[in-house]
Formats: C-alpha cells, sequence, structure tokens
C-alpha cells in the first residue's frame, strides 16, 4: 500500500509578517541598547537602581588629651539650621511646615545666630524649596539648637553632623592643631590641617567601614538578600605630654605679661629635664581654636628660626671645656677684641669691666670672652661641638614644618660670632633639647609631645614613649661646673639677670640677647631690635624643669619680662611641691576626685561636704554637666571643687580671696572673658554682666 504525503502549505502573507516582525523585534532591541531612554524610564538608572549599593560608614575621629586627662580636641554633634519655604510641605494649615512669617523668623534668629535681619530675609524670600541659614546657621552646638527650638518657628529645621570642638579653645593650639572638614563638601571626612591634629591624622581619623546592599527600582533595600557590614573602626587617642595645670601658669603668665608690654612676638616652653616631655608651651600672638583667628602658621616652638644671643654661650663654654682649653680662673681684658678686620665688643658699648677672669666673664655674658675661648677652640671644634648637640637639624619632635637652623661658619669672624649666638640660628625646640645636657650629666635627651596612643575602642595602649637618649655630650664635671656658672649669673647680681631670683626655688640660667638681621643682611640698628631669650633649669640642685624663653622686639620693663618666668617657676615648684618653702604635704589631706558628670548636685554636693572641699556651684541646674578638677585628678582638703550644672545662665560668685588660677578657671568653665592685674589674691573686681567681662586685682 502506497504510503500518503503530508504537505502543509503556508500563506505567502503568513511568512512575510513573520520575517517584519523579527527585523522590528531587532531593530527595537538595537534602539534600547544604545538609547538612554526609552517609553518615559531613564534605562540607566533603572539598571543601577537594581545594582548592588555601598554605603560607607564614617569612622569617628580620635580625641586629644593632656597627660592629666583633660579633653583638647574631640568631635561633638553640630547641627545646621535649614528653613522650608515651599508651602507644598504644610498639608494641615493648623500644623504649618514650611516658614510662614518670613519677618519675625528672621528677627527671632538674628541675634541667636548672629546674624543681620536683612542677611537672614534675603534668604528667606528666594525661591526655593529650602535653603541653609548660613554662615551663622551652621555648626551650631546643641545648646544653640535647643534655644532656637523653644522658639516654635514653623518651617525651621536642622541637618545633623559632626564638628571638631576644642573644649578649652585657646590652650596651646599651636600644639593641637585643628582639623575640619571640606566646606564644599559635606560627606568629606574631617581632616588635620595643624600641629598634632595633622601629623597624627591617618591615627585620628581611623577607618570607615561599609554596608554592601542589593536594592530595587525604587531605592529599597531587597528582601531576603545577604547584607555584607564591615563596622568603621573609631580613630585612636592621642594624649600628649602637656600639663594641664602647667599649661594654665604658663598661659597666664604669657597673658598677664603682654597686658602692659609689647612686641613682635613671643614664646614661652617648659619641660621635663629628664625624660624630654613638653610640659607646656605657649606663645603670642596666639589663636583660637574654635574661631581659627589665625595670624601665622607657623608653630614658634619648632617652626621659628633666629639668632640665639648669649644663651649660645652655655654651649660654646662647655665646648671649651670639652676640648681641654677652658680655664676659669685665667684672666683677660675685657671691653673689645678685633678678629680679622671686625671689632666685637662687650654690650656695655665695649668699655667691658676691666681685666677680669673668664668664669666672671661668664656671668658677665662677655662676647670677648667667648670670642677668646672660640678662637683657641676653632672652627672645626666649635662645629662639631654645635652639631653633636643637634644644632643645624631637625630634632624629630612629631609635629609638622620644624625648623633645621643654620649653624654654618666657615671664617674667623664667623667662629667668634657664633661663639655668643650671633650669626648662625636655631630653633626654640633645639634649645630644649640641647639644654637637657645640664639636667643629665651630660647626656642628652631627645623632646617628645606625645606620651602614647590607645585605641578608642578597646584602651589597648598602641604606642607608648620611652625616653631617648641621644648620646653622652659633656662630662658630669663640665656640666657641673656650667651649672655653678649659670647659678652666679643670676645670683651674683652682676647683670639685670638678678631678676630671675626666686625666694622659693633656686634657679640656674643664662641670659641672651641677639640682634636681628635686616632683609639686606645687616643688622638692624633701633633701640628694640633685639630678640632677647633667657635659658633656665630648676631646682638648681637637681635640675627636673627647663624654662626657655624669647621674645622678639620686646618693648617694655624688663623686671617684668624675669617676673613673668619667676611667677611661672614659682607655680610649677608649689604645683610640684618643690619649693624650698614648702613642707610636704600630708598624704591623708589629699583627696582624689572622683566623675560627678550627670549626677544631681545635690548628691554629690553631700558626699563633697563630708570630704571638707570647697564647692563651688555654677547655675541653678539639678543635673551636673561640667566639673573641675576634672575625675581622677586630686586635690587637697578645703580645694574648691567646681560643679557646673545644666543652667541656661550663669551668675559670677563672690570672687574675693580667691587665687589667680581659681579665678581663671571659673572664667573658662563658664565662659567669661577676663581681665586680671597682679599676683596673689583678689582684693577686689568688678563684672560687667553686657560685655560678659569680668575684672579684677590680685595682690
Amino acid at each position: 500500500m502506497k504510503r500518503k504525503n503530508n504537505t502543509i502549505n503556508v500563506s505567502r502573507w503568513i511568512f512575510i509578517v513573520l520575517v517584519f516582525s523579527f527585523f522590528a523585534i531587532v531593530i527595537k532591541l538595537s534602539f534600547v541598547s544604545m538609547a538612554k531612554t526609552t517609553d518615559g524610564i531613564d534605562l540607566t538608572a533603572f539598571v543601577e537602581n537594581r545594582n548592588t549599593e555601598t554605603e560607607i560608614l564614617q569612622a569617628k575621629r580620635g580625641s586629644i588629651y593632656s597627660i592629666d586627662g583633660e579633653i583638647l580636641a574631640q568631635n561633638v554633634n553640630a547641627y545646621t539650621v535649614i528653613a522650608y519655604l515651599s508651602p507644598t510641605r504644610t498639608k494641615d494649615d493648623d500644623n504649618p511646615q514650611h516658614v510662614i512669617d518670613k519677618q519675625k523668623t528672621a528677627e527671632a534668629l538674628a541675634p541667636i545666630l548672629k546674624m543681620d535681619v536683612d542677611t537672614l530675609l534675603k534668604l528667606l524670600n528666594r525661591d526655593a524649596y529650602q535653603v541653609e541659614l548660613g554662615p551663622g546657621g551652621r555648626d551650631i552646638s546643641s545648646l544653640v539648637k535647643k534655644q532656637i527650638e523653644a522658639l516654635h518657628l514653623p518651617g525651621i529645621d536642622f541637618v545633623e553632623s559632626s564638628k571638631r570642638y576644642y573644649p578649652l579653645s585657646t590652650f596651646a593650639p599651636y600644639i593641637i592643631g585643628f582639623a575640619s572638614r571640606d566646606p564644599n563638601n559635606a560627606d568629606a571626612p574631617i581632616t588635620g590641617k595643624m600641629g598634632i591634629e595633622a601629623y597624627y591624622d591617618e591615627e585620628l581619623q581611623g577607618k570607615d567601614g561599609y554596608t554592601i546592599y542589593q536594592k530595587d527600582a525604587y531605592g529599597y533595600t531587597l528582601p531576603n538578600v545577604t547584607t555584607i557590614t564591615e563596622p568603621a573602626e573609631a580613630g585612636e587617642d592621642i594624649y600628649l605630654t602637656i600639663d594641664s595645670n602647667i599649661q594654665l601658669y604658663v598661659e597666664n603668665g604669657v597673658k598677664e605679661f603682654v597686658k602692659n608690654n609689647k612686641m613682635d612676638w613671643l614664646t614661652v616652653s617648659v619641660m621635663d629635664a629628664k625624660t624630654g616631655a613638653i610640659l607646656a608651651t605657649s606663645s603670642n600672638p596666639s589663636f583660637n581654636l574654635n574661631k581659627l583667628d589665625i595670624d601665622s602658621y607657623l608653630n614658634p616652638l619648632t617652626s621659628y628660626q633666629y639668632e640665639p644671643g648669649s644663651t649660645m654661650k652655655i654651649f660654646s663654654f662647655l665646648a671649651s671645656m670639652e676640648a681641654g682649653k677652658y680655664d676659669g680662673s685665667k684672666k683677660y681684658k675685657s671691653g673689645k677684641v678685633t678678629v680679622d678686620d671686625a671689632v666685637i665688643q662687650d654690650f656695655n658699648g665695649g668699655r667691658g669691666w676691666g681685666t677680669i677672669t673668664f668664669d666672671v666673664g661668664f656671668s658677665y655674658s662677655s662676647n670677648v670672652a667667648a670670642t677668646y675661648l672660640a678662637k683657641d677652640l676653632g672652627r672645626e671644634k666649635l662645629y662639631n661641638f654645635y652639631s653633636n648637640l643637634g644644632f643645624g637639624r631637625k630634632t624629630g619632635i612629631t609635629l609638622p614644618n620644624e625648623g633645621t637652623g643654620d649653624i654654618d661658619i666657615t671664617y674667623r669672624t664667623e667662629v667668634a660670632t657664633a661663639s655668643f649666638g650671633q650669626g648662625i640660628t636655631t630653633t626654640p625646640i633645639q634649645n630644649l633639647q640641647a639644654l637637657t645636657i645640664l639636667a643629665n650629666e651630660g647626656m642628652e635627651i631627645q623632646p617628645y609631645i606625645v606620651e602614647k596612643v590607645v585605641n578608642s575602642d578597646t584602651g589597648e595602649v598602641t604606642y607608648q614613649h620611652q625616653v631617648t637618649k641621644l648620646g653622652q655630650k659633656a662630662s658630669k664635671e663640665n656640666i657641673d661646673k656650667m651649672l655653678s656658672l649659670m647659678y652666679d649669673v643670676v645670683y651674683s647680681g652682676r647683670t639685670d639677670a638678678r631678676n630671675y631670683r626666686n625666694d622659693n626655688i633656686v634657679i640656674a640660667g643664662k641670659t641672651g640677647t641677639a640682634q636681628i638681621a635686616g632683609p639686606d643682611g645687616r643688622y638692624l640698628s633701633g633701640k628694640y631690635d633685639y630678640i632677647r631669650s633667657f635659658a633656665g633649669v630648676f631646682p638648681y640642685e637637681d635640675p627636673q624643669y627647663i624654662i626657655y624663653v624669647s621674645a622678639k622686639k620686646f618693648v617694655g620693663d624688663y623686671k617684668d619680662y624675669a617676673k613673668m618666668v619667676t611667677n611661672i617657676v614659682e607655680e610649677i615648684a608649689k604645683y610640684k611641691n618643690i619649693s624650698k618653702s614648702i613642707e610636704k604635704v600630708d598624704e591623708s589631706k589629699i583627696i582624689t576626685v572622683d566623675n560627678y558628670i550627670n549626677q544631681e548636685y545635690s548628691i554629690v554636693e553631700e558626699k563633697l561636704k563630708k570630704l571638707n572641699l570647697d564647692i563651688v556651684k555654677l547655675g541653678t541646674g539639678k543635673y551636673i554637666i561640667n566639673q573641675y578638677p576634672i575625675s581622677g585628678k586630686t586635690v587637697l582638703i578645703g580645694n574648691k571643687v567646681f560643679l557646673v550644672t545644666n543652667s541656661t545662665s550663669y551668675s559670677m560668685p563672690n570672687i574675693k580671696g580667691w587665687s589667680y588660677n581659681e579665678v581663671t578657671t571659673l572664667c573658662k568653665l563658664i565662659n567669661v572673658k577676663y581681665e586680671l592685674k597682679g599676683n596673689g589674691n583678689v582684693t577686689d573686681y568688678s563684672y560687667d554682666e553686657k560685655a560678659n567681662l569680668l575684672k579684677a586685682n590680685f595682690k
């Protein structure tokens, strides 16, 4: 049987339609693949919205502390004031969500934001959905935010962020430095720009974390998918060597001194002579870390390079001793000496003091004596001794922009002038480093500013400074000899160095007066065209501290200059209980202060009364928000403890009889400006509430 064939006949028109549809689909796909939008849909955004999203988790910047735990720099919540202008935000007229009365809003905010009413009105009258009320409304504190919220102004809101805050504002600003956010990028991290903030920026920054997640076309996280999170690692905390009490003594001394005297600049530093720790450093001009009213970005301690003057005789005389060429009882004729074509003379116009010994010549600060010694010593040995002490190169202290100074000397006249600190340049930190040999039997100690670095999350100490010895630079015998010469400078009474005498502590020191070189290389010849310095160690019997002071173009009473130094030395001596006139304190009278912050004042008051402490309550609030001394510090029975309460205003207590430091502590705690005269205890005072200014006299 024959098999039948099954044949299907396809219509020609159906075939044409199929072919046409195929090409239409290809063309459409090609168009879609190349087009940015189609059918009103942004294809790129659609695809991206379905992609993996990464959200950066910013790390919290570490804090900076003093050696005794005072917070010097920290991150705090900050707020930016914004105003919603669009009526579309308001859905209920009884509960407006945009600015209704612009005039009233501007007038209410102007005094709080410290902006003109007209400036605010211009912002509020913009054709925009919302505006930022800057500059006064940027980075405001929680306290200012609460003031604004209390006004209940419709349409006013806040954007929360963080900012760098310096609780003590003018405390060691060149050491701490500052950190800030890029003003053009609100999401940028806070980065260090100066000082420790800049040098240790990487440690303080921490490490940002991230969250990776899937989101849909509408930007929502997709359910039931894995989210990967790497938490941020907070920045490390830096503990400086700065002692908050000694820093306060130095800053108060500088502030009092500059009221009645003029100068281009002044710098005062105190160092632990045994360890090299910088305990305090202050300068004028200075600046406020929260306002950044900076005239110069150079740190006087490390960046100022100038001719040191006769404080260098400490080292040129020691160089002669170390070379075995010094004979202190040998006599020479003071007044003038000629070196090549230069006439070198003593500071009293070349009159000198007749024929005297070299020991006496040191106490008179004789340039002629130093010149004879340098001539006998020779260029190479003098240069090598200076260089071996670290002059002419960086000390390596962990602060940015350290200067090297310049001790290059070639000609005999340069050797002569270098012996009394002219024609060469040094920095304050180099002088402090070199002076450590006086306290360590000739061993030089490297200065440092960071005591330790601590993991802010775990409390683990990741770095702890160890005393760094730089080698034996002079013999104990010669160091003892130099200390006796420096003692004679102060206590022989031969020069105005006698003004550095102190009744409670014996100090050995050396003064210096250096001419200032002009732009053309020639020395200026004006009456005040000098840099005046003082280098001292105390107590003389066993030096524990070094103080180095210098001022450019000082105009005033030199007794005030010396008094500033002796006041600082006395305060440190009392604080460290090393004064001759002060007996050792009975340990049973020493009390360690606890942390009282966030506690009820009434409860704390009862505790402190039982400890026989003098309580100073600031404000009328119920809870304590700040205290001094801080937790962990010690006080003696009868001493004051300041407790700041959560009050909106603070009244001035009766401060008659208070000490200088108690008054300055009070003013810093409640943000009062002050003008203080004299030393000792308050005899009379006045407080101008409108100007927020306290004036007090001490005796």
